[in-house]
């Protein structure tokens, strides 16, 4: 039997690395992340313990590069439901609507990475390739919107969706996803209705004026 070639290699190491990142937001979603243990997610992939050191080094950037992936798959999927000649604006909104929509969604999730990330004592923000991914898909869309410099305001918008996030999974003191949702669309200058919108209305307070 001939050898593999590289190709065929570097595809099932890929395939590898996503069977790993799925079964990990899987059993964090059902078991929380201190309940899903390196050797639940080995079993939930099909995979020997031993290998997931091969692909991840530690459970923590395990889970941040299993939730950037769900990130940029659930970012993915909703411009993909948007017809070819949709507008930036709407483009944009709906980008925000998938992110802002994985606190309701995946909540053990969010909290999780939300918790790792933030704290000091646990390492920092990793920029892995699936991270890399997602602010690709943003910062093209800040550019077609028009953004002045994407990479600036991508920055300022990754902050503004984990902040969002925060405020819909703070445990005991939750924000409704509609006020969070008008604050961005606000900054962006998106109208209410482009997205996904979570009520038919904007809230009262967060209505803007008409436009001439």
């Amino acid at each position: 039997m001939a050898p593999r070639g590289d190709s065929v290699n570097e595809e099932m190491r890929q395939r590898s690395r996503r069977r790993i990142m799925r079964a990990t937001v899987e059993l964090v979603d059902q078991h929380g992340y201190a309940g899903t243990t390196l050797t639940d997610i080995a079993e939930r992939a099909g995979l020997a313990r031993g290998l997931l050191s091969y692909y991840f080094d530690g459970k923590r950037l395990l889970m941040q590069s299993a939730t950037h992936r769900m990130m940029h798959q659930s970012l993915s999927r909703a411009l993909a439901e948007l017809a070819p000649d949709a507008s930036p604006e709407a483009r944009l909104a709906r980008a925000i609507d998938a992110v802002l929509g994985l606190a309701l969604d995946h909540p053990r999730v969010m909290r999780s990475h939300l918790a790792l990330i933030l704290d000091p004592d646990t390492g920092a923000f990793v920029q892995d390739p699936e991270q890399q991914q997602l602010g690709a898909i943003l910062q093209g869309l800040l550019r077609d919107w028009g953004a002045p410099d994407p990479v600036a305001e991508h920055a300022v918008l990754r902050s503004a969706l984990m902040g969002g996030c925060i405020g819909v999974l703070l445990p005991g003191a939750e924000l409704p996803l509609a006020p969070i949702r008008a604050d961005l669309f606000r900054r962006y200058e998106l109208a209410w209705e482009l997205g996904c919108p979570p009520q038919p209305l904007p809230p009262e307070r967060e209505r803007p004026p008409a436009r001439g």
